[in-house]
């Protein structure tokens, strides 16, 4: 498999016009003369897309080319008013690069990047606004895009994800796109064929377009893979075309014949001149990168001691890293803090659908709550009952703890007084457990440990709780 991405890039206005480029604004509002294509209308390049592209290409270690230049790619549809595309494809502005894809199982895997090109996004047909009928809504033709194209590297759906993931992942941190696919800002075209095991020439492939989730590019790979299979085990043979997955048949369609570039009749954009970029632009916009999620992910490591799997996924959202460094700023306890931010509040977050910029537990807050728990405080259970309050606005930790009266019992002598008093209400299970063997007595020892807590209200210290017992129990 080969992946083709198109990346939205994250521009105030449109690529070659000043109109804008927000989403959800009302059909056909956001297309000026110049996105339709009137006669006398001349294209003007934004420079914020050439410097996203720079950025783009810098963050994946490719080459990025000096001289780039704009071509006409033509072919008819509906919702592209002049009849042709302005793209990029005989000199790209991003070369060839590698990519190294971060796995679950903590390897990392290469995949190489052939290309990646400016072009103007098309507008969009909708077939639901009128019975019978499709719209075309033409506020994002002119959209600047970038299309990322890979060598056929992929061999298995988890691989094919993990890449989309970890570009997701990359255009954010850099800020180039908000890479929102329910939007349509990140699209994905998987071409796929398949070959006997052991022969080296590829089979014929086709082409899903538009592949818009994560879980449906994995879907899709699925079906696909086993459609061709069925032919091929058949005695079939594939036709190399552009198909449709329908995730509510689960299922991909034929679309059209697949074009090959010959079709599209390509030749140099006559109204636009060449980019031309030199060592300075190119240094000046290196040395203004953030820290990537691959550097990152190496110093939380060496830094706070976390494992790679708790890193990787910290790092996967720059907002998610940035609140773990905060959080750890104060709390002091990275382990504890990235358990907490991978648990607890990613759990309430899903609940309720948030994201994590809309979090009512701000870092210092959850930072607060794990200071408590590292200071024998609170209990992990009490922890839980602070962070419901966290997140209902009920005020810091420490009022939290004060006004529900959660603080837990570590004084020796409080805890000696609880546990004498519950010994002293179960002659019969002491006996039980002065005369059984090991196993026995761990299983009892279980029950005093329920009975203490009951009478704490839960606000017994369960480690020095454990060892008052043993020692309380085992003396006679």
């Amino acid at each position: 498999m080969g992946l083709e991405v198109h990346l939205q890039l994250a521009t105030e206005s449109k690529i070659f016009s000043g109109a804008a480029t927000r989403f959800g604004a009302e059909p056909n509002v956001q297309a000026c003369a110049v996105d339709l294509g009137m006669p006398g209308m001349l294209p003007v390049l934004n420079a914020r897309a050439v410097q996203y592209a720079v950025m783009f290409g810098l963050g994946v270690g490719a080459r990025i080319g000096k001289r780039s230049v704009f071509d006409r790619k033509n072919y008819f549809y509906p919702d592209l008013p002049k009849g042709y595309q302005v793209s990029q494809f005989f000199e790209p502005i991003v070369c060839e690069g590698k990519f190294e894809v971060p796995m679950p199982d903590g390897s990392l895997f290469p995949v190489r990047i052939t290309r990646a090109h400016l072009e103007e996004d098309a507008g969009k047909s909708v077939h639901d606004a009128y019975a019978g009928q499709t719209g075309i809504d033409l506020n994002r033709a002119g959209t600047p895009l970038l299309e990322i194209v890979t060598e056929p590297d992929f061999r298995t759906a988890e691989q094919a994800v993990a890449y989309l993931k970890s570009l997701h992942s990359l255009a954010t941190y850099l800020g180039i796109s908000d890479g929102n696919m329910a939007e349509g800002s990140m699209r994905c075209d998987v071409n796929i064929s398949l070959r006997p095991t052991g022969t080296e020439v590829y089979g014929t492939r086709t082409e899903i377009k538009n592949v818009n989730s994560f879980r449906f590019v994995e879907k899709a790979i699925a079906v696909e893979t086993e459609r061709q299979m069925d032919i091929l085990e058949s005695g079939g043979h594939i036709v190399q075309e552009t198909r449709l997955y329908d995730a509510d048949r689960n299922e991909t369609r034929s679309m059209r014949s697949k074009e090959v570039a010959n079709d599209y009749r390509y030749f140099p954009e006559p109204d636009l001149l060449p980019i031309v970029l030199d060592d300075a632009y190119i240094d000046n916009i290196r040395a203004g990168l953030p820290e990537l999620p691959g550097a990152k992910r190496a110093r939380f490591i060496e830094t706070y001691g976390l494992s790679d799997y708790d890193a990787s996924l910290l790092v996967d959202s720059r907002t998610t890293a940035d609140f773990f460094e905060a959080a750890t700023d104060i709390s002091k306890a990275p382990k504890l803090t990235a358990n907490w931010i991978l648990g607890d509040l990613a759990g309430a977050l899903n609940r309720e659908s948030l994201d994590l910029t809309e979090s009512p537990v701000s870092p210092e807050a959850l930072a607060g709550l794990i200071v408590r728990i590292a200071d024998d405080t609170l209990s992990s259970k009490l922890a839980k009952q602070v962070f419901e309050g966290l997140w209902l606005g009920e005020g810091t930790a420490d009022e939290i703890i004060e006004a529900r009266g959660l603080k837990q019992v570590t004084d020796t002598g409080a805890l000696e007084s609880l546990v004498a008093q519950v010994i002293e209400g179960h002659p019969d299970q002491v006996t039980q457990y002065q005369a059984a063997d090991e196993a026995k007595q761990k299983k009892l020892l279980g029950f005093f440990v329920g009975q203490v807590m009951k009478a704490s209200k839960g606000q017994a210290n369960p480690q020095r709780l454990n060892g008052l017992l043993r020692a309380m129990l085992d003396s006679g």
